[in-house]
């Protein structure tokens, strides 16, 4: 099976800890600490490695955080090509407060790029992405680089033979789809910016999803709903599948893990419905997991048996 390479240009210390409360002013005593490397295109690297494919990742790295990010990598196990930047990696930390069981997400920005850090990303991605299944650009885009930096690795894509999956937001992901990207994972939120519909059910969902298709902006359509599941839009197919209930410990990290079990699956040459299946049960696995922790193989593989992944009738 061929390689799947992830860009990540603004990856992430995670960090996760808990505290009985949050409450204003008062010092507040926090549990036990987990760090772990993140980043979109990192989170997805680490899931396909989980579940048993081959990935290498692409990202940047700056400072005494960049440094930590290579340990954090290197203990994972991951095949790498790092970008050494000016600016210093950024920290992102999860709190989860035990008396209400919410989650406190709080994300710094990142280092500022300049032209020669970003192309040079870009130059990496073609030298490693030969042969390669598919190359997944995910995540926020940092300060310095232009917005249409995932249409231009889209554009590389199709100049290596590379199937494209972009999972980002904003002006960066319309700029991507406008090139036409194998693969997108708006949301639904996202869907109603890119297409201007109103998307509040499912019948309009999947006109928007069909409308962007048609358009030529994207093969496959992937539209994240939260706990309804995703739906899945080709030209000649649209299925909807929902996630299995499961208690959730945290969110970080399931859409990238959604992500990491569609492309892997395709890569895979499985069929669409089993792709889809697989996202799902790699998202859902991933609320299962502590803090900053990913998606667990065999919370995976015994998930997949329970998602079902259904015909959307045309309204």
């Amino acid at each position: 099976m061929a390689h799947i390479v992830t860009l990540t240009l603004n990856p992430a210390i995670d960090v996760a800890t808990s505290v009985p409360e949050v409450t204003p002013e008062h010092k507040l005593r926090c549990g036990s600490v987990r760090r772990d490397p993140g980043g979109g295109g990192i989170n997805v690297a680490r899931v396909v490695r989980e579940l048993g494919g081959e990935s290498i990742a692409v990202y940047t790295r700056g400072g005494a955080t960049g440094l930590l990010l290579e340990e954090l990598l290197e203990e994972k196990g991951l095949l790498r090509r790092s970008i050494p930047v000016e600016g210093s990696t950024r920290e992102s930390f999860t709190v989860a407060e035990g008396n209400s069981a919410r989650e406190y997400r709080f994300i710094l920005p990142g280092p500022v790029l300049t032209e020669r850090e970003w192309q040079r990303c870009l130059d990496a991605v073609g030298e490693v992405s030969q042969g390669a299944a598919f190359i997944v650009a995910s995540g926020s885009l940092p300060q310095g680089v232009p917005e249409d930096f995932y249409a231009r690795v889209a554009r590389l894509a199709k100049k290596l033979g590379v199937r494209c999956v972009v999972d980002t937001s904003g002006k960066a992901l319309a700029a991507a789809l406008e090139e036409g990207v194998f693969l997108a994972k708006p949301n639904r939120r996202e869907l109603r910016e890119l297409t201007g519909m109103q998307v509040e059910d499912l019948d309009a969902q999947a006109s928007a999803a069909r409308e962007l298709v048609a358009r030529g902006r994207a093969e496959v359509l992937a539209v994240s709903m939260g706990a309804d599941g995703a739906l899945l839009t080709t030209r000649d197919v649209q299925l909807r599948a929902s996630p299995p209930p499961v208690e959730t410990h945290s969110s970080v990290g399931a859409g990238d893990s959604f992500v990491a079990g569609v492309t892997l699956a395709l890569a895979r040459g499985q069929s669409l419905e089993e792709a889809l299946r697989w996202g799902i049960a790699s998202g859902t696995a991933a609320l299962l997991s502590q803090g900053t922790d990913l998606c667990a193989r065999a919370d995976v593989e015994r998930l997949f048996t329970l998602v079902k992944a259904l015909p959307v009738a045309r309204s």
